[in-house]
């Protein structure tokens, strides 16, 4: 399908979910719905996105840091690592970037409503928990070690819409359930849960993406060409 064509999609992720993220939306089978028109990354090196109460606390190499960045120089996305909540980042997200969806993955800033209110199919994240009600009680910026600290045996990742608040916008889909072995490493989990977060991501975005070109009512961003007087949507491109 064109790019022009596309649903355009921002990822605002890092380290291990962040990357596999964004490389499903890349190279999986959502990129054939998407394209990816910014990524937002966290630079640790900054105060900014909490590095001391995040995955950055923990033993990592230098080269975790820049796998989303170098992920999405490969394929010639632009990445930013400043500040979002920022004139500057406003005017990029909202006159180049122009996203009608946007997915968190490992993101280390909050996300204000100039951001979360523009995209039309949504914006969402993705964090660990356990299913057993929403909001979770394990809300905040390292969910793995509230788990392990209270000895759990599980987990799941929830996709859910991000609001004002953290961590508690409305609920999604959750994945399936994961083991937290008991002598895991919260970077370890990071990474052993990644793919179970992009999968989750894929199918749901998917969804959303089906279901809203789908709908009479849907306008298209002016910087997407598909919609009910600018041709072939998605689906029609996915049938034909």
């Amino acid at each position: 399908m064109p790019s022009e064509d596309k649903v355009r999609l921002a990822v605002f992720g890092s380290f291990y979910r962040g990357r596999e993220v964004l490389r499903e939306a890349l190279h999986g089978p959502l990129a054939r719905l998407v394209q990816v028109v910014g990524v937002a990354t966290d630079d640790p090196s900054q105060s900014y996105v909490s590095p001391h109460k995040r995955v950055w606390q923990y033993p990592h190499e230098p080269w975790e840091e820049r796998m989303v960045t170098e992920l999405a120089a490969t394929a010639g996305i632009q990445v930013f690592n400043g500040r979002v909540k920022t004139e500057e980042f406003h005017a990029l997200f909202s006159q180049r970037w122009r996203p009608d969806l946007c997915i968190m993955a490992t993101f280390g800033q909050r996300i204000d409503a100039h951001l979360f209110d523009y995209p039309r199919l949504g914006f969402y994240n993705l964090h660990p928990c356990l299913d057993d009600g929403w909001p979770s009680r394990y809300r905040g910026g390292n969910p793995f070690a509230a788990l392990m600290a209270e000895g759990r045996t599980h987990g799941v990742i929830a996709l859910h819409r991000v609001d004002a608040d953290f961590d508690t916008g409305e609920l999604i889909a959750y994945s399936p359930p994961f083991p937290l072995p008991p002598d895991a490493s919260v970077v370890e989990m990071h990474k052993l849960t990644a793919p179970v977060a992009a999968e989750l991501a894929a199918r749901e975005l998917e969804r959303i993406i089906l279901a809203a070109c789908s709908a009479p009512s849907w306008q298209p961003n002016p910087g997407t060409a598909w919609g009910p007087d600018r041709g072939p949507s998605p689906v029609a491109a996915q049938s034909a």
